[in-house]
């Protein structure tokens, strides 16, 4: 049933501060993308071993910057639950211990990463070669100092989206990635440099943005700030309710990680035409849901506040709108990419036969993402928002080994469908998964989920 204007009035979120909430979130996450292809095509300058030595070693960092993003996930919604309950001080607390508790553990990781340096390039890499090695080994020797520091943004930008305000993580996030790209244009193509020239602009960007977002946190007079003291008080009860978020979060997202390494193993199977039109095909992908991915963000922020504040009415009200935005925004950017899909391929001036097969799965994707993505991927957003973390793991991680690995053997390899069969089992994901939440959201059993 549709809200009343008068009803309308007492919401928490306008349609201003939405928009104020949300765009933010599309700039930033456009940004990181960009800024990816830009170091990708940058060092590739330097030579396929340095490329080759980076991927190796962004690999593990990704896993770990993704279980950090899960925990600050878990911060971001036990503060917004705080707030919807109007417990500011709470909230506050919350934010510090997530901060607090954030940096310790990624410092403990980074000194695990420095003792087990060894075993990451000589067991984890397996036999690679000396060149490769080389430039591996430069590398992580450097990027591992950067972990409590892009850790400690993560947790920062989570709490700022807590409290709606995406627009100052935004900005700092604009911040690390001018300072990221200008060091390596700097050190690649002015000093020469190899790994290095990435891996010392990769650290310098993570220190500034880690530092300053700290900073700003400590301006007492925002809505959630942390407190400006060295001396930190752990507390169990607090932390509890962040991991009860953060882990099965996390578990999820490393487990999908895992998931595409699989799969990219069974992709190399199919010849060198299947890995790079799987490349471009990723490109296209990252773009399509660029806008779903932001507005999951925000989804986070809205939700766990209403929840906090236990009006469902407002959180059914604020997902079903959002969702329809995601819809709107999804559409239009398919459209525009398909509008543009033959100058896009031609711009990798790839072969017939790659070409052909990048156009079969950008296609493919196109029409998932336009139809079923959202509800596959936005719908859960919001359940977790609400604390409704365990079955979204369950359903996610099942559905991924099941539907995402197993069927892109069987339509894949057993079938004959090569690459087009791989990214169709994807799809078959994300259709298990949007059939799995819708029935969990109507039935409303994530009603019973909060945390505070």
């Amino acid at each position: 049933m549709k809200p009343t204007p008068d009803a309308q009035k007492h919401y928490l979120f306008t349609n201003k501060a939405l928009t104020a909430l949300i765009l933010p979130l599309i700039i930033e996450q456009l940004l990181a993308v960009l800024v990816g292809m830009a170091d990708t095509i940058m060092i590739a300058s330097v030579g396929e071993s340095a490329v080759s030595g980076v991927s190796l070693v962004d690999s593990v960092m990704l896993l770990l910057i993704n279980a950090f993003q899960a925990l600050a996930t878990g911060g971001a919604v036990v503060a917004g639950q705080y707030l919807g309950t109007k417990n500011r001080k709470k909230a506050c607390e919350s934010s510090t211990q997530l901060v607090w508790f954030v940096t310790i553990l990624a410092v403990i990781v980074m000194a695990v990463m420095y003792l087990g340096k060894n075993f990451i390039l000589h067991v984890v890499f397996g036999q690679i070669e000396a060149d490769v090695m080389y430039h591996a080994n430069i590398y992580l020797l450097i990027v591992t100092a950067s972990v409590p520091f892009i850790a400690l943004y993560n947790a920062g930008a989570a709490v700022f989206r807590s409290m709606g305000n995406s627009k100052v993580s935004m900005q700092v996030s604009l911040l690390m990635n001018a300072i990221n790209v200008a060091g390596n244009a700097i050190l690649i193509y002015g000093f020469h440099r190899g790994a290095e020239g990435v891996a010392i602009p990769t650290l310098v960007s993570r220190m500034v943005a880690g530092i300053l977002i700290t900073v700003l946190l400590l301006n007492q007079n925002l809505t959630l700030h942390i407190k400006p003291s060295f001396h930190y008080r752990f507390n169990k009860i607090m932390v509890k309710k962040i991991l009860q978020i953060g882990i099965p979060n996390g578990l999820e997202n490393s487990m999908f990680q895992l998931g595409k390494i699989i799969v990219l193993s069974l992709v190399s199977t199919f010849g060198t035409y299947a890995i790079a039109a799987n490349a471009v095909g990723n490109v296209f992908a990252s773009f399509q849901i660029l806008p779903g991915m932001a507005i999951n963000l925000g989804i986070t922020t809205v939700i766990s506040q209403c929840v906090g504040a236990h009006d469902y009415d407002q959180a059914r009200y604020y997902t079903r709108k959002l969702l329809k935005i995601t819809y709107v925004l999804t559409f239009l950017t398919v459209v525009i990419m398909m509008a543009s899909s033959s100058l896009i391929v031609q711009a990798y001036n790839l072969s017939d036969i790659t070409a052909a097969e990048a156009v079969k799965i950008f296609f493919l994707h196109s029409v998932s993402a336009a139809i079923i993505w959202p509800i596959a991927f936005s719908v859960p957003a919001s359940l977790r928002a609400a604390g409704d973390v365990q079955y979204c793991m369950i359903v996610s991680i099942a559905s991924m080994w099941i539907c995402r690995i197993v069927f892109s053997y069987i339509l894949g390899r057993f079938m004959g469908l090569g690459l087009f069969g791989v990214w169709g089992a994807m799809i078959l994901d994300w259709w298990v998964r949007a059939a799995f939440f819708t029935v969990r959201y109507r039935k409303g059993t994530w009603k019973t989920k909060a945390l505070v």
